[in-house]
């Protein structure tokens, strides 16, 4: 395989990964949160980078040196266990793929005037189109690239148009005033809880990395989608910060636009358009993609039509959606649902990767195995504090 072309399927598998956890619920969360935590709010999404990059290491390198996906060493480490989880990362995703939907649609509709109904459909035939393509792997990397890099452009200039107190960002980001465990377990289902967290190391297996020859690329990819997802995490929310610390009241049924529309004016409302569009059609496509790497376990003919079944799975999301739609708190609560799931799949694998029977003579980093068993203990302990 040629170096270039090596390095771009690393690039994508990093932005697949990055895009879909920047989707709709991530920015309604980041501005949610940010309103009841104001600059503490920094500490949650520094907690949830570390966790993140745990998880993502622990999954990245387990996946890729065995050469399986998740719910085969599942079902190696106990039959039928990989189809449990099969079942929770699948209903996360499509409870996901709602949202990114409604998203898309609100998102045309500020750009370009289209109900959102229209453009939540016209959205779901765009990710359609892409799984259409012989070569749809190479497709949806260039679009997940391009999109993700117009992200951060967007993010950029609303945070420096609204000019929060970094200073004291910066403090409260080491040392909190307030701390909010709901905040953060939502926030870490949200970036990399449910079928997030598999959607980098999957894409890696289908552009052909496995083994351990691989483990250097893998661990750069892994770090590469853990810092696109924090850059923006972070710009985000000190956008967000900047506009609640000015007094203005965010408007509570689309607070990210409120956030746009306040810090850059007339313009804001197209800007925030395409920023949530892009966030949203990038996460219909990763959703789709890594619940069909799933799916396709589960009998011979979805390994053989997987495109068609993706094209089914993003069909039935826009039904449910154009039928029933998503409000705000809906997006808030699959964050937190996915993140009950993350400590279940990352303990599954942290016992799968021990197995010689699995693994054969590869042996997980002691220190990595020891975070990650802290980090679902952490996730779990977070949990509970949010459901008290």
């Amino acid at each position: 395989m040629p170096k270039l072309n090596y390095s771009n399927r690393l690039l994508g598998a990093a932005f697949l990964m990055a895009t879909s956890a920047v989707g709709p619920g991530f920015l309604t969360q980041t501005t949610v949160f940010t309103q009841q935590l104001t600059t503490s709010f920094g500490f949650v999404i520094l907690l949830s980078v570390l966790i993140d990059l745990c998880v993502q290491f622990n999954i990245w390198q387990i996946i890729v040196v065995s050469g399986k996906r998740a719910q085969d060493l599942a079902n190696e480490l106990a039959p039928g266990l990989g189809y449990m989880l099969t079942f929770l990362i699948v209903l996360g995703g499509l409870a996901f793929n709602i949202g990114n939907l409604a998203g898309a649609g609100l998102g045309l509709e500020a750009l370009l005037g289209l109900p959102v109904q229209y453009g939540a459909a016209a959205s779901a035939v765009m990710a359609i189109s892409i799984f259409l393509f012989k070569e749809a792997g190479k497709k949806m990397d260039l679009l997940t690239k391009i999109l993700g890099f117009a992200m951060i452009l967007l993010i950029m200039v609303v945070a420096f148009i609204a000019r929060p107190p970094l200073a004291q960002a910066l403090q409260h980001t080491i040392v909190p005033v307030h701390f909010d465990a709901l905040a953060t377990i939502t926030l870490v289902g949200g970036t990399v809880g449910g079928y997030i967290s598999f959607a980098g190391a999957h894409r890696l297996l289908d552009a052909g990395f496995s083994g351990a020859k691989d483990l250097q690329q893998t661990n750069r990819g892994a770090g590469t989608a853990i810092l696109l997802t924090a850059v923006i995490r972070y710009l985000l929310f000190l956008a967000t910060l900047g506009v609640v610390m000015n007094g203005t009241v965010i408007q509570a049924d689309n607070p990210t636009a409120s956030v746009f529309e306040n810090a850059t004016g007339s313009m804001g409302r197209r800007l925030f358009g395409l920023m949530i569009w892009s966030a949203a059609i990038t996460s219909v496509v990763g959703a789709a993609y890594t619940s069909l790497t799933f799916l396709r376990s589960l009998h011979p003919v979805i390994e053989r039509h997987q495109s068609r079944w993706t094209v089914l799975f993003i069909v039935f999301s826009a039904l449910v959606f154009l039928l029933i739609g998503t409000p705000v708190q809906v997006l808030i609560f699959v964050g937190a649902l996915n993140g009950f799931v993350l400590p279940f799949a990352l303990a599954i694998l942290l016992v799968a990767v021990q197995k010689k029977r699995i693994m054969g003579g590869y042996r997980h980093p002691r220190w990595l195995l020891l975070m990650g068993w802290m980090v679902v203990l952490l996730l779990l302990w977070l949990g509970f504090q949010a459901l008290s």
